[in-house]
């Protein structure tokens, strides 16, 4: 058990004079406390349920209905306006402008590749290249199945974003995912703007 606190002489002048000021409720705390207003219950409805379509194993499937809120990492890339000229962009598609340089980020983390990513388009700036290849690799799945999906390819996904932030984001003109030939899926050709 705990012993009593000794109360100083100053301690109980001190709560004399604050219990004098107070005022006591005019209403009993009871009166205080409003109690919840009860809702109604819902009513159940009486109608039937959606009938669910007969299916048969191995009838095709109408995806009309099905859609992913997220386009693909391509489409997104094919929606960007065209910044450069038509038909160098036209040729660039079709893999057939080569690029000046390449960086490889394959095995990389995003820690590692962010940097070097960078420096890797700040060289090839100062160094007056204008169509550079960043091969990212088309990644590997790591999804475990748990209710957050992870990304397919995290560096696929990452090193577009990087490339429209500061500081690449005033060299670059153009990124867009490489002809086959040159990795694909995998790559992604970046267009610089002209160095003046």
């Amino acid at each position: 058990m705990k012993k009593a606190r000794n109360v100083s002489a100053e301690e109980r002048a001190l709560w004399e004079t604050v219990a004098k000021r107070t005022e006591a409720l005019q209403k009993p705390v009871s009166k205080l406390v409003r109690a919840a207003p009860i809702k109604p219950m819902p009513e159940i409805s009486n109608r039937a349920p959606r009938p669910i379509p007969a299916f048969k194993v191995g009838q095709s499937v109408d995806h009309k209905g099905d859609h992913d809120l997220l386009p693909s990492l391509g489409q997104q890339l094919r929606s960007d306006p065209v910044q450069m000229d038509n038909k160098a962009y036209g040729r660039m598609k079709r893999g057939k402008l080569k690029p000046d340089a390449r960086i490889d980020l394959h095995g990389m983390t995003m820690a590692q590749a962010h940097p070097a990513l960078t420096g890797f388009i700040l060289r090839s700036a100062s160094a007056g290249h204008r169509l550079v290849l960043v091969i990212t690799g088309k990644g590997k799945n790591r999804d475990d199945g748990g209710p957050i999906p992870t990304k397919f390819g995290v560096l696929r996904h990452q090193v577009p974003q990087w490339l429209k932030m500061a500081p690449l984001a005033g060299l670059v003109m153009q990124v867009t995912e490489s002809h086959i030939r040159h990795g694909g899926q995998g790559a992604y050709y970046v267009y610089l703007r002209r160095s003046r």
